[in-house]
């Protein structure tokens, strides 16, 4: 298995980074949140998990090695697979999808796509005693208001994109959630949404 990767940034697109080892390009599966502190020629390190298939071998990246763990617990609730586990972590930061299961908070498991009322259940009645102790002082899934602009236009920078389109996009998403809290990913995802729309 390789659990790791660590070597300079290659290409960073809206699914997936390349890195390259030893002269290797890596294509890696990444959330927005991790894609977003990835810089084209800067050094990385990824968490990662390969997943095995008849026809495929596909390599998923994580910033961090708890959400790789998260990553691979997930899979082992019925009917969850390597790309809705992904899904779930694009959606939630990993704080967040503890203390859904944790606390049998199916609304917010059903934000993500592919995931509907039963499927929330049957997560956390499968993974409940298994998600570990979840932090009572953990960062809450939504950040400030305002606070996640920075973040965003730099994710949106790392793929390419001028600043005046981050800037743009972000304005935009800015006005779509209204002031209210958003998570990082969340914003990010519609970001890519709206500039991909205007290519």
């Amino acid at each position: 298995m390789i659990a790791s990767v660590r070597g300079e940034v290659a290409a960073v697109g809206p699914d997936g980074a390349v890195v390259e080892v030893g002269g290797v390009g890596m294509a890696v599966q990444c959330t927005p949140a991790t894609l977003a502190g990835l810089r084209v020629g800067s050094p990385a390190r990824l968490a990662t998990s390969l997943v095995v298939r008849e026809d495929s071998l596909t390599l998923y990246g994580f910033a961090s090695d708890a959400e790789r763990s998260l990553f691979e617990l997930l899979q082992t609730a019925s009917g969850v697979g390597p790309r809705l586990a992904l899904a779930v972590l694009a959606v939630h930061s990993p704080d967040a999808v503890r203390a859904a299961i944790a606390g049998a908070d199916t609304a917010a498991l059903t934000r993500v796509p592919g995931i509907g009322k039963k499927g929330a259940e049957r997560l956390v009645l499968e993974l409940r005693d298994r998600i570990g102790a979840v932090d009572p002082i953990a960062t809450p899934t939504l950040g400030a208001p305002g606070g996640w602009q920075a973040q965003v236009r730099d994710g949106l920078a790392g793929l390419g994109w001028s600043a005046k389109e981050a800037e743009d996009a972000v304005a935009v998403v800015a006005a779509d959630f209204d002031g209210k809290p958003v998570e990082v990913a969340t914003a990010l995802r519609r970001a890519i949404q709206i500039l991909g729309r205007n290519r």
